[in-house]
């Protein structure tokens, strides 16, 4: 292959940082280069020798190591690779990646670089839930630190929940995907067991290499996602708007990718990464919204996140409005598109067509009411009241309840990401079921 893609991974300190020799062998067999670095901890672990062997190369990880500094110093070592995964990223790196700490070989070189970076953290239910871990995630996802959620389960400690490192065959996708590499599922697939001694030979000769992969929940689905506020111009320089952020639906539009789904994410005036494998339009005002959703029917899957303006300016000013001494004239205001509405109405309509409803009162009540409504299938329904510290909209958690003909189904809060996945899941037992 011309040009073999390569990634510099810095391996952490942690129970899960023996997945890292599965990792790289997966990697390999992507054909994609591995070089590792140790954090001092990760030795507790692993050995330098199994990470060499599985990487063939040589791994580093004493920075005041005069021969390899002057063979390869940290600044090469940063800037050779195409993309820096810390793999696992516990608590502490990523506290010290946040604080933009330098103390050994692998943080110097995770500060030194001009490259992509992908983290992928693994530590106790707790500590990933802590506020303090919380707010270094916010932190270095606004750094451009690309944070892959971890899997959720029981703990080597025995307590359950969010922290798990994610399988190999899913951070190696994400990596190939950051990477623009093409990503063979079948090499990802353990082994199959050898046939027994006395099997004939033409047996033997036909065994596959590999087991053949299950595909993914929403493998061949299309998924259709909108997200963040609207725009609606009162002058060229004022307009009608509220306060998503349109995290939750660029979480979901993830989900969805990981999960297998060509996702189609339609969103407003946000300043958010497009999630990998996702197609993304960026609109401004609801008609443009309304628009890029009809283009792009037909969907198996439409989930309506987006906090879509439900009145813009009947004019626009063609000019500022100036202030003149006097109260202005009253805004008169025109009713845009219901999108929602419109959707389920639609001789293309989506098979599952869900809603979202963002209440400050009567919750759960306002949602039925609008489920009957709109005539979707499901409306999910969060409460944005309080202070804007502590809101949903532009927060990083949420709490939903899930309104259905069948009932309400309320869950706990959790960021964002965790609910996102935890959503999907839901959607693909729905729409395969």
């Amino acid at each position: 292959m011309d040009n073999p893609k390569r990634i510099l991974l810095i391996v952490g300190g942690g129970i899960a940082a023996y997945k890292s020799l599965e990792l790289i062998r997966l990697l390999r067999r992507q054909g994609i280069g591995v070089r590792a670095v140790m954090t001092q901890s990760a030795a507790e672990f692993v050995t330098p020798l199994s990470l060499g062997v599985m990487s063939e190369d040589h791994v580093y990880g004493d920075m005041f190591d005069l021969k390899e500094e002057r063979e390869i110093g940290h600044i090469q070592l940063s800037r050779q690779a195409d993309l820096i995964v810390i793999c696992p990223a516990t608590a502490n790196i990523l506290a010290k990646m946040a604080a933009g700490i330098a103390d050994d070989l692998a943080m110097t070189i995770l500060l030194a670089t001009d490259k992509p970076v992908l983290a992928v953290p693994a530590m106790n239910v707790r500590m990933w839930s802590h506020r303090a871990t919380q707010r270094n995630l916010t932190m270095l996802r606004a750094d451009d630190v690309q944070i892959m959620d971890p899997d959720e389960g029981e703990m080597a400690c025995g307590e359950y929940g969010p922290g798990r490192l994610p399988e190999p065959p899913a951070i190696a996708e994400r990596i190939c995907t950051m990477l623009a590499h093409p990503f063979n599922a079948a090499l990802t697939a353990p082994r199959a067991p050898a046939p027994h001694p006395s099997a004939r030979a033409d047996r033997l000769a036909a065994q596959p290499d590999f087991a053949e992969e299950s595909p993914r929940p929403l493998y061949g689905k299309r998924v259709l996602v909108t997200a963040g506020p609207t725009h609606e111009a009162i002058d060229p320089v004022r307009y009608i708007t509220n306060r998503s952020s349109g995290r939750q639906g660029f979480a979901i539009a993830q989900a969805a990718a990981e999960m297998g789904a060509a996702v189609t994410l339609v969103a407003g005036p946000v300043h958010l990464v497009t999630p990998p494998g996702v197609i993304r339009i960026d609109v401004e005002s609801a008609r443009e919204m309304a628009a890029e959703v009809e283009k792009a029917l037909p969907a198996d899957i439409a989930i309506m996140v987006a906090a879509v303006a439900d009145y813009r300016a009947a004019d626009i000013a063609p000019q500022k409005i100036k202030k003149k001494g006097a109260p202005p004239a009253p805004l008169s205001l025109k009713e845009n598109p219901d999108i929602l509405a419109g959707l389920a109405q639609h001789s293309r309509r989506p098979k599952l067509l869900i809603g979202f409803a963002a209440e400050t009162e009567n919750i759960i009540e306002y949602a039925r009411e609008k489920l009957a409504k709109k005539g979707c299938d499901w409306i999910i329904a969060n409460d944005v009241s309080g202070p804007k510290e502590t809101n949903v909209m532009g927060g990083e958690n949420n709490a939903f309840h899930i309104i259905t003909a069948g009932g309400t189904e309320s869950w706990p809060e959790s960021s964002k990401e965790m609910i996102a996945r935890k959503l999907m899941e839901k959607i693909a037992d729905a729409i395969t079921g």
